[in-house]
């Protein structure tokens, strides 16, 4: 079974060294350091739109110029693992694991990221501007209509499955690319990025990753969870204070956490 496994990555990281796994360079187009890895900007690409699509460059990369039987994404920080160890690096989901896997699912997702008072539309209205899903909502309403019932369903969730990371038959993968981007790019020329901060204009990679669930809800089916390792610390009391900030007070996100 030829599994890739693409790890977006900016800059030189401890990375896993198992043949499941290519690192894709991401901002390749706008940064002319070469790291040793796939760089994102070879053969059809969007490497010049990462600043406001994140790892989305890397994930459309192996959707154009890869051939295979299964593909994923994951993040140089944060990548799938079945087992948690002392030494993260070493939980790293194996080729054989993934193989093991892969036979059973036809789609792999890290574990939900429950936010337990607050929707995921309300979320995102809390931490960011509420318009971009608003103008996603009608884009899919006009193109694709029939995907509107399960937007909503997933929108008044309390869970969702973050990162855009997942592992998919590459057959599945490539349609959920297909309907993925045609929105993305359509949203793209309703929003002026220009007058955004670098971080708020990053809001094409964040708005993907609430409609990876709205694809798997409108297709059915089934998937498998499995865990996730962040490599090097996670700032919890941070996140929940800036979460309590945003959910009553008002104060939108202003940079990563």
């Amino acid at each position: 079974m030829n599994i890739k496994l693409i790890i977006a990555i900016h800059k030189q990281a401890e990375l896993p060294h198992d043949s499941l796994y290519l690192p894709v360079q991401v901002n390749k187009a706008n940064n002319p350091e070469n790291y040793g890895y796939q760089p994102d900007n070879e053969g059809d690409n969007i490497s010049v739109k990462n600043p406001n699509f994140c790892e989305l460059t890397a994930l459309y990369w192996g959707w154009k110029n890869l051939q295979c039987d299964y593909m994923g994404l994951a993040h140089y920080r944060r990548h799938f693992a079945l087992h948690k160890k002392k030494d993260k690096m070493a939980s790293v989901l194996s080729l054989q694991e993934c193989e093991n896997l892969c036979s059973q699912y036809e789609i792999i997702l890290p574990k939900r990221r429950n936010y337990f008072i607050s929707t995921l539309w309300n979320h995102y209205k809390d931490t960011h501007d509420i318009s971009h899903l608003e103008k996603t909502r009608e884009i899919i309403a006009q193109d694709y209509p029939q995907y509107v019932q399960a937007f909503d369903t997933v929108m008044k969730r309390t869970w969702g499955h973050m990162f855009n990371m997942y592992i998919m038959k590459k057959s599945l993968s490539d349609k959920y690319c297909e309907w993925l981007f045609d929105i993305l790019f359509k949203l793209e020329k309703q929003i002026d990025v220009s007058s955004l901060s670098a971080f708020d204009a990053r809001l094409f990679g964040r708005v993907s990753e609430l409609l990876l669930d709205v694809w798997i809800e409108q297709q059915q089916i089934p998937y498998k969870e499995i865990g996730f390792v962040q490599i090097g610390d996670e700032n919890w009391p941070k996140k929940i204070q800036s979460f309590i900030q945003a959910k009553f007070f008002g104060k939108k996100y202003s940079q990563s956490r």
